[in-house]
C-alpha cells in the first residue's frame, strides 16, 4: 500500500520522531568526548602541548566540515537515506580505534571518521526532518532536531565523566561508542524511511524561477558571497563552533588547571549541551513568530558574554557552570534559527546543498577554534584564547544586527513563515 504524502509535523509524527530519537543518538557519540578526551591526551598520552591535544577536534571539525559540504550534493543524488546509514557505516571503525589506540595520533584519526559520521548523519536527519515539516513550522522542526543531538550531547557527556571517577576513561568511551554506532546503524537501515517525495510535493508550491544555486559551486557561492542573509548566517556559524571548540577541548584543561575535579568538569561540560539543547525546544518555535534575525544576533552577543565571565571567574566552579549555562542560553538562541533561516532563504529542491555550504562553514568553525584555543594557550594562555574568542563572538552578533534582513527573494509559497 502506498502511504500518501503529506507535509507537516502531525502528518510525519512517527518518522519524525523516529529522526529526533536518532539525532539523540548522533550527538551521543560527540558527547562521549567532550568531558574525558582532552584529559586522556594529557594523562594517558602524556601531551603537554595544548595545540597538540586539540587537534583532535581539528580532525573533527574538518571532516564534519568538507563531509557537509559534499553531503548536500550527493543526498540530492542520492537520497537522504543511503548517506544516513553510510554515516553511521563510517563510525564503525571508531571505538576499536579509541579502545585500542597506541598513540594519540590513532584518537585522532578516529575523530576524522567521527567527523564523517557527523557530517553525514546529523546532515541528513536535518534535512529529513525540514522535508518532512514544510515551511510553517520550521523552526519548531530544527529546533526540536538541534534539542535533541544537543541533549544527547550533555547526557552522554554527563556519564563519561561520571563513570572516569571509577573507570578508565577510554574504556567508557569506546563502550559507549560501540552501542550508540550498532543502534543508529540498525535504525537507519530498518525503520527510516526517504523523504525525496516530500521535497517535490513542496516544490510544487513554489513559483518556478530560475535556480541561484544550481550546482555545488553556484550554492557555495551564493551562501558564502553574494546573498547577505547567506553570507550573514554563514559566519555566524561559523563564530558559533569557534567557541564551541574552545568549550569542548579548551575549558576541560583550563579547569583542571585551576584544581576542579573530574566530576565538576563534567557537570561543567554537560551543563552547557543541557541548557543548549532544552532551550532550542523554545528557540526553535519562538523564531517562527518573532522572526530569526533578532533572536541570532542576541544569541551570538549572549555567548560573548558568558566566555567573558568564564575567563572573569578565573576557572572557579561556581563561575564557570554560570557561564556554561549562559552559554548554553546563547547557542540555543543561535543554533536552529540559523538553519531555519538558511532554508528561508532556499527553494526546496536546493535545500541540501545550501544547508551543506552552510554547515560547512559553521562546522569548519571548529577547526579554527580548536587552533585558536590550542596556539593562543600554548602562545600566551588559556585566559587570552577565551579572550580572543569572546571578542570574535560579540563582533559577530553586532554583524548580524547590521545585516538587511530580507531572504523572500527566494522563498515565494504564500505559506512562507513569518520572520
Amino acid at each position: 500500500m502506498t502511504i500518501p504524502v503529506r507535509l507537516g509535523l502531525r502528518a510525519n509524527a512517527g518518522q519524525f520522531a523516529l529522526l529526533v530519537g536518532l539525532n539523540a543518538l548522533v550527538g551521543g557519540m560527540v558527547g562521549l568526548e567532550r568531558s574525558v578526551l582532552p584529559l586522556v591526551g594529557k594523562e594517558d598520552f602524556g601531551l603537554t602541548s595544548s595545540a597538540a591535544i586539540l587537534a583532535f577536534v581539528v580532525a573533527f571539525g574538518a571532516a564534519k566540515a568538507f563531509t557537509n559540504l559534499a553531503a548536500g550534493a550527493l543526498a540530492e543524488r542520492f537520497g537522504r537515506k543511503r548517506l544516513l546509514v553510510l554515516g553511521w557505516l563510517v563510525a564503525l571503525p571508531v571505538p576499536l580505534l579509541i579502545g585500542l589506540a597506541p598513540s594519540w595520533w590513532f584518537i585522532v584519526a578516529a575523530n576524522l571518521l567521527l567527523g564523517t559520521n557527523q557530517g553525514l548523519a546529523w546532515s541528513m536527519t536535518v534535512v529529513m526532518k525540514i522535508d518532512l515539516a514544510g515551511p510553517r513550522r520550521r523552526g519548531l522542526a530544527l529546533g526540536l532536531n538541534e534539542a535533541a543531538g544537543y541533549l544527547g550531547v550533555a547526557a552522554t557527556a554527563f556519564a563519561t565523566g561520571a563513570l572516569a571517577a571509577s573507570y578508565a576513561p577510554r574504556t567508557v568511551v569506546w563502550v559507549g561508542a560501540a552501542l550508540i554506532v550498532a543502534a543508529g546503524l540498525l535504525l537507519s537501515v530498518f525503520a527510516v524511511r526517504d523523504t525525496s517525495a516530500h521535497v517535490a510535493l513542496e516544490q510544487q508550491s513554489h513559483e518556478e524561477v530560475a535556480s541561484k544555486h544550481a550546482g555545488l559551486r553556484g550554492a557555495f557561492t551564493q551562501a558564502s558571497v553574494r546573498d547577505p542573509v547567506l553570507r550573514a548566517c554563514s559566519q555566524a556559524g561559523l563564530v558559533n563552533n569557534l567557541n564551541d571548540a574552545l568549550a569542548w577541548g579548551l575549558a576541560p584543561l583550563y579547569l583542571a588547571a585551576h584544581g576542579a575535579s573530574v566530576r565538576e568538569i563534567a557537570v561543567v561540560a554537560a551543563a552547557y549541551p543541557v541548557v543548549w539543547g532544552a532551550g532550542q525546544l523554545a528557540t526553535g518555535w519562538l523564531s517562527d513568530h518573532t522572526g530569526r534575525k533578532p533572536l541570532i544576533a542576541a544569541g551570538m552577543l549572549v555567548q560573548a558574554a558568558a566566555l567573558g565571565l568564564l575567563v572573569a571567574g578565573d576557572g572557579a566552579f561556581q563561575a564557570s557552570l554560570v557561564a556554561a549555562v549562559l552559554l548554553g542560553v546563547g547557542t540555543a538562541m543561535v543554533y536552529p534559527t540559523l538553519i531555519a533561516a538558511v532554508s528561508d532563504a532556499t527553494q526546496p529542491r536546493d535545500r541540501a546543498r545550501v544547508v551543506g555550504v552552510y554547515r560547512f562553514w559553521r562546522d569548519f568553525g571548529f577547526v579554527l577554534g580548536a587552533l585558536i584555543a590550542g596556539i593562543g594557550a600554548d602562545a600566551s594562555s588559556p585566559r587570552t584564547a577565551i579572550l580572543i574568542v569572546a571578542l570574535l563572538t560579540g563582533a559577530s552578533g553586532l554583524l548580524v544586527a547590521a545585516t538587511s534582513w530580507q531572504p523572500g527573494s527566494a522563498l515565494r509559497p504564500a505559506a512562507a513563515p513569518n520572520r
